[in-house]
C-alpha cells in the first residue's frame, strides 16, 4: 500500500495542476476564444432538430441556388434547392459525432499499447513498435480508401479508418512518456509497496502523463476534422443524402465562381473548428506537470 506521505505528495501534484489548469482555462485569451468556438458547435450539434428550420435532405428545385440571404433561406440553397443553414447545422453533428469517436478510440488504442509497450519493454516492446511502424507506413487516406472498397461507406470505417491511423502515433507519444516517469521515485514506491502493473500503470502514471496527451489529443482533433472533411471531398465520406461539410465543399466547387456560398460556408465551419481545435492545444501547452 501506499504510504500517506507518498499519497500527501502525490494529491498535492494532484492540486498544483488542476490550480494551473484553471487559470489556464479561465485567463488565457485563445483557450477562451477555442472553448466558446467549440462550445457554439457542440450546443448546434446537439440542438440540430430544434435550430434546423428545414429538413437538411429535402431537394426543392424551385428555389435551387439562391445565393443571397433571405427570410426563407438565411444562407442561400445549394443546387438541388436544399437549405444550406440546416445542412450546416445537422453537419456540425456529423462532425461533433465522428471525430470525437475516432479520436478517443485512436487514444485508447494507441494509449493502452504506448504504455504496455514501454513497462513490459524486450519482445512486447519490440512488436508493438515495428506493428506501429507498419501502420505508420500507409497513409490515413489509403487505409480508408482500402476499407471503403471492402466494406463500404460508413460512420464505423471512417472511425477505425481514424484509429488505425492515428494510434501509432499515440503510442509512441505514450511510450516516451512513461520510459520518462518509470522510473520515478512515486512509481518505484508504488512497485515496492506491491502494487500490480495494472494499478501502477493507470492510478500511478496516466494521470502524470495527461499534459502532452491532451495537447496531442486537441491537435488530432483538428487533423480528425480536416481528414474527414477530406474525405467528404473525395466523395469517400459518410454515404449522401447525410450532411457532411467536406461534401458540402466538393458540391460547389463546380459552381465557385458564380455561387460561392455553396462552398463558402461548410469550408468556414470546418476551418473554425480546426482554428479552435489548435488555439486550445497551443493554450494549453502551458500546463506542466
Amino acid at each position: 500500500m501506499m504510504t500517506p506521505l507518498a499519497g500527501t505528495a502525490k494529491h498535492d501534484r494532484h492540486r498544483k495542476r488542476a490550480r494551473r489548469l484553471g487559470r489556464i482555462l479561465f485567463r488565457s485569451g485563445s483557450v477562451s476564444v477555442a472553448l466558446n468556438i467549440l462550445l457554439f458547435w457542440a450546443v448546434v450539434a446537439v440542438a440540430a432538430p430544434l435550430l434546423s428550420p428545414y429538413d437538411p435532405t429535402t431537394i426543392d428545385f424551385t428555389a435551387s441556388l439562391d445565393p443571397s440571404p433571405s427570410a426563407a433561406h438565411w444562407l442561400g440553397t445549394d443546387a438541388t434547392g436544399r437549405d444550406l443553414l440546416s445542412r450546416i447545422i445537422w453537419g456540425a453533428r456529423t462532425t461533433f459525432l465522428v471525430v470525437p469517436l475516432s479520436v478517443l478510440s485512436a487514444f485508447a488504442v494507441g494509449g493502452v499499447a504506448g504504455m504496455v509497450s514501454a513497462w513490459f519493454g524486450g519482445w512486447t516492446d519490440t512488436i508493438i513498435g515495428r506493428a506501429g511502424d507498419v501502420m505508420l507506413a500507409f497513409p490515413a487516406l489509403i487505409v480508408y480508401i482500402i476499407l471503403i472498397t471492402s466494406f463500404g461507406p460508413s460512420m464505423w470505417n471512417i472511425v477505425l479508418a481514424v484509429t488505425l491511423a492515428y494510434a501509432p502515433g499515440v503510442a509512441r507519444l505514450m511510450r516516451a512518456q512513461v520510459l520518462s516517469i518509470k522510473s520515478l521515485e512515486y512509481v518505484l514506491a508504488a512497485r515496492a509497496a506491491g502494487e500490480g502493473p495494472l494499478y501502477i500503470m493507470f492510478v500511478e502514471i496516466l494521470p502524470n502523463v495527461g499534459t502532452p496527451l491532451i495537447v496531442d489529443l486537441c491537435l488530432r482533433t483538428g487533423y480528425a476534422v480536416i481528414l474527414v472533411g477530406t474525405l467528404g471531398f473525395l466523395g469517400l465520406g459518410l454515404p449522401p443524402p447525410t450532411p457532411d461539410w467536406g461534401g458540402m465543399v466538393v458540391e460547389g466547387v463546380n459552381l465557385l465562381t458564380l455561387y460561392p456560398h455553396i462552398s463558402l460556408f461548410p469550408a468556414a465551419a470546418v476551418t473554425s473548428v480546426v482554428i479552435a481545435c489548435n488555439l486550445l492545444a497551443d493554450g494549453l501547452r502551458g500546463l506542466r506537470r
